[in-house]
């Protein structure tokens, strides 16, 4: 029921909240980023949802579309802004995503949404990840976040699938608080999104 009915509910009512409250900083950092960007602030990005249902992500764009000679992007921290990574330490550029929890889309806490070119890879375990809606945060998230490998991630998903519950998202939420507040864990290395998930890492 709490699944189903409630936490629908919940995330709609708390999105459309939340875009209200924090529309000046959205604004602002919508300007911000497309003055020193010079482009389209938003970076948009298919991913598998509930039911591997494919849906655009939003996030807030804070690399630059760097290259090398050969055309291949350049490592991330090569490309990062200097207002990107204030804004990735302060995890504002998961703010658009309350469009998608607005839309249903996605919910407040649940697995995040990975790459498409993940899901054969998954195992029939590992893809239960998808019998739930993904979330801007998630108990991976909370214990741990890029510092896990991709193991240990797909086991803190499993534990959320398992034991979903009124009280575990918001003891979720709570410590979600708490990490953006003291912000640790972002980044395992220099690299500041993890190693392409292979099917066995």
């Amino acid at each position: 029921m709490y699944r189903k009915l409630i936490k629908p509910f919940i995330d709609f009512y708390f999105a459309l909240a939340a875009l209200v409250v924090f529309s000046p900083l959205l604004l602002m950092t919508t300007i911000l980023l497309g003055i020193t960007l010079k482009k389209w602030p938003f970076f948009v990005q298919k991913r598998p949802g509930l039911k591997q249902k494919i849906f655009s992500v939003y996030k807030f764009k804070t690399m630059r579309d760097k290259t090398d000679h050969s055309e291949v992007l350049l490592p991330d921290y090569e490309r990062i802004t200097p207002l990107g990574k204030i804004i990735r330490k302060l995890s504002l550029d998961e703010l658009p995503q309350l469009i998608n929890v607005l839309k249903g889309e996605m919910s407040f806490v649940g697995p995040r949404p990975l790459l498409p070119e993940y899901l054969p890879l998954y195992s029939k375990e590992q893809n239960k990840r998808h019998e739930v809606k993904p979330g801007i945060t998630g108990w991976a998230q909370v214990n741990g976040r890029n510092t896990l490998s991709w193991q240990d991630k797909f086991k803190h998903d499993m534990y959320y699938v398992e034991n979903q519950s009124f009280f575990l998202d918001l003891r979720i939420l709570s410590k979600t608080v708490g990490k953006v507040l003291l912000p640790k864990d972002i980044n395992a290395s220099e690299q500041l999104t993890m190693e392409p998930f292979n099917g066995k890492n």
